[in-house]
């Protein structure tokens, strides 16, 4: 084994965006299941390794490294045989980090939002403006896509892998309409088609759909 180990769930989006970049690195790595309900995040043995108690944590042989943004850029920086997943051009890698920033806050924000009041509350209900924030994230990520085929334009990036483990999941509250985001299905159809998106997204992303989209109610 390569001694790197991810800790987390694999219903977690964050997670998966990991898993995406790892399998397309071809890195072999352990994972280790963190049972967040049952509150293992909050056991001593994993806040020595992650204070925040969040998933994902990565341990890369004791190179720690928390947040999914940060570990997949970490990966494609140390581990990757050329920089297409994350550019050295900083023209081109500011494309980027602007799509990482969008996913952390526009996309995945959104998505806590509604998520954690349920898991924590026992929240049922989506508030229309919880829902207009997903379609919000949406309509952005529609115009980002444009005619290209990836989010920041020709090249499949680690920003895709990102998004696209945060969209895949949105859909267990908001649909995405045919009509207004004719671009952004078709994205996800183009990633669905990586000989190892299955396997690192599209499993948890189903896992995590059906889990919730029938105990949520949009206002």
């Amino acid at each position: 084994m390569s001694g790197i180990v991810l800790y987390g769930l694999d219903i977690s989006p964050p997670v998966r965006s990991c898993q995406l970049t790892l399998r397309a690195l071809e890195l072999e790595y352990e994972f280790k299941v963190v049972d967040l309900l049952a509150g293992e995040h909050r056991k001593e043995e994993f806040l020595q390794k992650n204070p925040q108690h969040t998933i994902p944590l990565l341990d890369d042989n004791g190179v720690l490294v928390c947040d999914s943004h940060a570990i997949v850029c970490y990966l494609v920086g140390k581990y990757a045989k050329s920089d297409e997943l994350y550019p050295k051009d900083l023209v081109k890698r500011a494309q980027v980090d602007h799509r990482l920033y969008f996913d952390a806050s526009a996309l995945f924000m959104p998505l806590r939002n509604i998520c954690a009041p349920y898991f924590c509350n026992n929240v049922t209900e989506i508030s229309r403006e919880k829902a207009d924030n997903v379609r919000d994230g949406y309509g952005h990520l529609e115009t980002f896509l444009g005619d290209n085929p990836y989010v920041t334009g020709d090249t499949l990036t680690v920003a895709d892998f990102c998004c696209a483990a945060t969209a895949s999941s949105l859909l267990a509250f908001v649909q995405l309409e045919a009509d207004k985001y004719p671009k952004v299905i078709a994205w996800l159809e183009r990633l669905q088609e990586l000989p190892y998106y299955e396997e690192a997204n599209g499993v948890g992303a189903r896992k995590y759909v059906d889990l919730l989209k029938d105990q949520l109610t949009l206002l």
